[in-house]
């Protein structure tokens, strides 16, 4: 693996897979000028599940390079926390609880880490969420059990209204297991399942049992650095549900499935752009130190609904 070049100027990086197809490269400058910010990004990509000793190096170098501020990171916020969670003098609850670490920063000398998705998950979600939708009695159905999924479902269970049921499905074992412990420590008393779902045909039939008016999330990174869904052309979305695709780029074949249904079944469908807007601009708080205000979320919100066609 190649680090980057010592920084020449402060430098925020964004740890990734497919970090140029993201639109924060081309935000980023203009969300700069409004933040007041004088500082470039750069990505670092990594295989998935990349050699440890990778994760480690890219900290290192983040944590001794002077100009280089910090990073946000996706995909590997699991794998890097577990490989290189030593190099780090501050870690912040959220990111011991769920091992993870979506933020790296920097402040008097010590290198920290956050796990901010559990906020920008909720921000995200409240900003479509009808009031009253728990009422209704729908399930909650999280496709993934990665840190996504995790941040998430611990939003969920810790709200005062709950979904009927909470339900996990994953493609393997062991993170599955990880999930389902630490989402009995959160609610014990909440109705949680889980299931083991390799063959999208498995999830399928999981999706088919919900209840009317459920919440359907696609947290398993299928769609956008990965092509495909975690569900079959087959599915079928229950009634008055709203389906939330975590990605907003990529084939997006799970919004599609969920767009192709939407007026036979009475869904509200969100794709993951009011996700990626909050998710980077906490991360680029806690690295730049700001606050960040109301007013200067919406102006960031506008501009960058504009530069991407999204006004």
């Amino acid at each position: 693996m190649k680090l980057p070049e010592s920084a020449k100027t402060p430098t925020m990086y964004f740890i990734g897979v497919t970090t140029g197809k993201s639109s924060i490269m081309t935000l980023f400058p203009h969300w700069a000028k409004i933040l007041g910010i004088d500082a470039v990004i750069k990505g670092i990509d990594l295989p998935l599940h990349a050699d440890p000793d990778d994760y480690r190096a890219v900290v290192d170098f983040i944590k001794h390079d002077p100009l280089s501020l910090g990073a946000l990171v996706t995909t590997h916020k699991i794998d890097l926390y577990h490989a290189a969670k030593d190099r780090f003098e501050y870690l912040d609850p959220y990111a011991v609880m769920f091992s993870e670490l979506s933020s790296i920063s920097k402040k008097d000398g010590r290198l920290e880490g956050f796990a901010k998705d559990p906020i920008t998950s909720g921000l995200a979600l409240e900003a479509f969420l009808p009031d009253g939708f728990w009422d209704k009695g729908g399930d909650a159905y999280i496709l993934g059990a990665g840190g996504s999924a995790i941040s998430i479902g611990s939003y969920l269970l810790k709200q005062e209204k709950l979904p009927k049921r909470l339900i996990v499905s994953n493609r393997s074992p062991a993170r599955l297991t990880a999930i389902e412990e630490m989402f009995r420590q959160i609610n014990p008393n909440a109705d949680t399942e889980y299931y083991l779902a390799p063959e999208a045909e498995q999830a399928d039939k999981i999706l088919s049992a919900l209840s009317p008016h459920s919440l359907i999330i696609n947290a398993t990174g299928l769609g956008k650095d990965r092509p495909g869904s975690p569900l079959s052309d087959q599915c079928l979305f229950p009634q008055g549900s709203l389906v939330w695709e975590f990605n907003y780029r990529g084939d997006l074949r799970f919004l599609h499935q969920a767009l192709e249904q939407k007026e036979a079944r009475g869904l509200y469908v969100e794709d993951g752009w009011i996700y990626f807007l909050h998710g980077w601009t906490q991360v680029i708080a806690e690295v730049f130190h700001l606050d960040l205000t109301p007013a200067l979320f919406a102006a960031i919100e506008q501009k960058s609904a504009e530069l991407c066609g999204r006004a």
